[in-house]
């Protein structure tokens, strides 16, 4: 027989009093970097976040979160660049304006908070892992800094190739009032 022993959280990650915390859009950030130009150039922007919340469950492992962010507010201060990416081409934004991620697990994973979910752009939904760096409750607020990378092929945008960075290199820095 084995048991075991709740996971210690990383230094920077404070775990939440338990409870509904609802992200607040005009506080949050979802920026980005890719490649263009056969991988010379960078390219950074931002998404809005729409809404969305986090659930912090007794044990942690069972919280679970959802954020809707708008494909129609992406920018990379090019706006042709932006109609491009925007239209049918790659994102779709006018037939799916909403880009939505929903947790299915959260585990430490070698000292690092893994937060597992289903993201769906342009109708496709697929696996991705969003690795939290930072979490603190500052009051009734909460405050999280996670990251992922994800691979745009995954969710069938695959046009430009070489011109066009596969991977979008995600931050999210979060803040979420108690609901």
């Amino acid at each position: 027989m084995t048991s075991s022993t709740p996971a210690t959280p990383p230094a920077a990650v404070r775990i939440p009093a338990e409870g509904r915390y609802r992200l607040d859009p005009a506080r949050s950030t979802v920026s980005f970097t890719t490649r263009h130009m056969f991988g010379l150039g960078k390219v950074r922007g931002t998404f809005a976040l729409r809404e969305g919340h986090v659930d912090v469950a007794d044990p942690v492992e069972g919280s679970s979160a959802r954020a809707v962010v708008a494909a129609t507010a992406f920018d990379t201060g090019n706006a042709t660049r932006d109609t491009t990416v925007r239209s049918g081409q790659y994102l779709d934004a006018e037939n799916h304006p909403d880009i939505v991620f929903v947790s299915t697990g959260l585990t430490d994973q070698d000292g690092v908070w893994v937060l597992r979910g289903s993201l769906t752009v342009r109708g496709s939904s697929r696996p991705v892992e969003v690795h939290l760096r930072r979490a603190a409750a500052e009051g009734e607020r909460l405050r999280l800094l996670a990251s992922s990378r994800i691979d745009r092929y995954d969710f069938g945008i695959t046009a430009m190739k070489g011109m066009t960075g596969r991977y979008l290199d995600v931050v999210l820095d979060l803040v979420a009032e108690r609901a």
